[in-house]
This record gives C-alpha cells, sequence and structure tokens, in this order.
C-alpha cells in the first residue's frame, strides 16, 4: 500500500478472543494517526472479538478524522458479520 492509501497492520495467525488483546493497542494507535488499512488475508481463524476490533479501529479512526479499511477478510468472519447483522458496517475492502 502507499502512504497515500494509509498505513497497513497485517495480521497473521489467529483472530480470537485469546489474541486480541495484543492487536488492540497496535490498531488504535495506527489509528489515532492516519488511514488505517487492515490486512486480514493471514488470519487462519477468527471470532466475534475479531469484528469488535475492527469497530473499536474504526470508533478511533473516526475520532481522530481518519479512516479504516480491510482487506483479505476471511469467508468464516465475513459470516459472522452477516450472521449478527453487521457486515453493511464493516470497513470498506482496500
Amino acid at each position: 500500500m502507499s502512504a497515500a492509501s494509509g498505513k497497513v497492520l497485517a495480521i497473521d495467525g489467529e483472530l480470537t478472543m485469546a489474541t486480541a488483546a495484543q492487536w488492540i493497542e497496535r490498531g488504535r494507535a495506527q489509528a489515532r494517526t492516519e488511514d488505517l488499512v487492515v490486512d486480514l488475508s493471514g488470519v487462519t481463524a477468527a471470532d466475534s472479538s475479531a469484528l469488535a476490533l475492527l469497530f473499536d479501529w474504526m470508533r478511533v479512526a473516526r475520532a481522530s478524522g481518519n479512516k479504516v479499511r480491510q482487506t483479505g477478510m476471511p469467508a468464516g468472519m465475513r459470516s459472522l458479520a452477516t450472521l449478527y447483522g453487521v457486515d453493511e458496517l464493516l470497513p470498506a475492502d482496500a
């Protein structure tokens, strides 16, 4: 990604309740300073905490005048968003 399109935060491995805490401050810090692109293509397993992270980062970014976009969202994570009725609230694909 170019600097104009935002800083990329690439997440690898599981993004679940057990691992979400290690990502929250990284994403918040980036979302406060510039647009954030979250690369989810390396996520091997996700639960509802992955969606909660995205929404948290969107809230932080919006408060700072920035935006969050995502790329490579796994099908299972997208299915969860649809199940919970929040798929239309997800950040746009990068």
